[in-house]
């Protein structure tokens, strides 16, 4: 599946918007995309899935290394594959934009602000162009989608000023219709704040998508291809709606290739299925606690994990599996009551990483000694109680409380890290239930 990767000058010169566009103008061209985002973001994936009508694939170095990136990236479906990037181009330690498309080896379309610019758009990609050069990075910038760009003149006056070298693939024209509502976390869902199709097609129609297609490249296979592992016999239920939508494809998947998997919804009030265990993944659980409280799900997953169900949880997760959530309006709801904990909203987020652990004793997703590799971003704070017990050290992150992460009660376990398929932490959980 050829490929390339969308990177963006900065944060917010619209790349998610761009993405949406160039999806539409090569669907509309008669190519099936598939979307992925570099870097461990759930939200703007939503919004790919939404009009691609297939899961975005994950492409983040620090989650998945490069071996896991590429099998990720292989796994998806499509004739071309468009990736979202992550920050500016260059930005970010632990995952670029600029190394996702190193280890893909796919070139680099840049997303520019050509708002209140035309030839200084052609100077800020050329600039983009030859940085890669004196970083020592084999990055191909092949050419700009000019932003917030309209027709005539304006479009001409770019076109004009860039460099043999450099591609104009189109522009996306100004129009208050492209504009996603955003809240603490990001934008909202795909499935809550979806672009009017209207919208997109119009701005698809100022796009070139033969040349965008033609500009795609295949990336490398991995160098060590790993092979399938055994089936567990085991059931796992995942918890599927509002409150708890922050979860990757690929773990949805490693868990349908080795178990057997059912999903159920904490908001709506459904019994805990029959299973060996439960997966909470992330999500708004802040949004939805009134629900969440009196529809009766947490309070039978409490009781369950308390007779010795295994309960992961992530982010979300472990705020539902919490004794309380507290919102940021200060209203107290009960949760699960698994944890010892109080979960509190803030205004501003608490903390956004990379994340490593190390585990210092056995547990659901990881042996003594080893190192698990996530992200964290959450907007709550945990107050836990003196004896409370952790699984990890946090290595890099915040985690819990500055030191460490994975509340351990029972047999469950609660973290603000969100980890990927890759990490084999999914398979150690899996493992736990035989």
């Amino acid at each position: 599946m050829n490929g390339f990767v969308l990177g963006g000058v900065s944060s917010g010169v619209g790349k998610t918007v761009a993405t949406l566009s160039i999806i539409r103008a090569l669907e509309d061209a008669g190519y099936s995309v598939q979307p992925a985002k570099a870097g461990p973001d759930f939200i703007d994936p939503s919004h790919h899935e939404a009009v691609a009508g297939r899961p975005s694939r994950t492409l983040d170095l620090w989650l998945c290394g490069r071996d896991g990136l590429r099998r990720n990236y292989r796994r998806g479906e499509g004739d071309i594959c468009v990736v979202e990037g992550v920050m500016g181009l260059y930005d970010g330690d632990g995952s670029s934009t600029a190394m996702v498309a190193e280890a893909l080896d796919i070139p680099v379309v840049l997303v520019v602000d050509a708002k209140a610019g035309m030839e200084s758009v052609a100077a800020t990609a050329l600039g983009f162009q030859r940085y890669a050069e004196t970083i020592s990075r084999d990055v191909e910038v092949a050419g700009i989608v000019a932003q917030r760009a309209h027709g005539g003149r304006h479009e001409r006056g770019i076109r004009d000023a860039l460099s043999d070298d450099l591609e104009f693939f189109g522009r996306i024209p100004p129009n208050s219709a492209l504009e996603i509502p955003d809240r603490h976390l990001g934008l909202e869902m795909g499935e809550e704040a979806a672009l009017p199709t209207e919208a997109l097609r119009e701005a698809a129609g100022s796009l070139e998508a033969g040349r965008l297609a033609d500009v795609a490249s295949e990336p490398p296979a991995p160098d060590d291809p790993v092979q399938p592992a055994e089936p567990v016999a085991a059931t796992i239920a995942v918890a599927d709606d509002a409150a708890f939508c922050f979860r990757y494809p690929a773990t949805l998947e490693r868990f349908r290739e080795r178990a057997e998997l059912v999903t159920f919804s904490p908001v709506t009030g459904d019994p805990i299925p029959d299973c060996d265990g439960v997966y909470l993944p992330g999500g708004y659980p802040e949004l939805h606690a009134a629900e969440l409280e009196s529809a009766g799900t947490l309070a039978e997953l409490g009781r369950r994990a308390s007779d010795g169900l295994p309960v992961l949880g992530e982010c979300g997760g472990l705020m539902a599996m919490s004794r309380s959530l507290t919102t940021a309006e200060g209203d107290r709801h009960e949760m699960a009551g698994i944890l010892p904990a109080d979960v509190t909203m803030h205004d501003r987020y608490q903390a956004l990483d990379h994340v490593e652990l190390e585990a210092l004793d056995g547990t659901l997703t990881a042996n003594a000694g080893e190192t698990v590799r996530g992200h964290e971003f959450h907007y709550s704070s945990a107050e836990v109680d003196g004896d409370a017990r952790f699984a990890f050290e946090t290595i890099r992150g915040d985690g819990i409380d500055g030191d460490h992460d994975g509340l351990t009660e029972y047999e469950s376990l609660g973290t603000y890290v969100h980890v990927h398929a890759e990490s084999g932490a999914f398979d150690r959980f899996l493992e736990r239930l035989e």
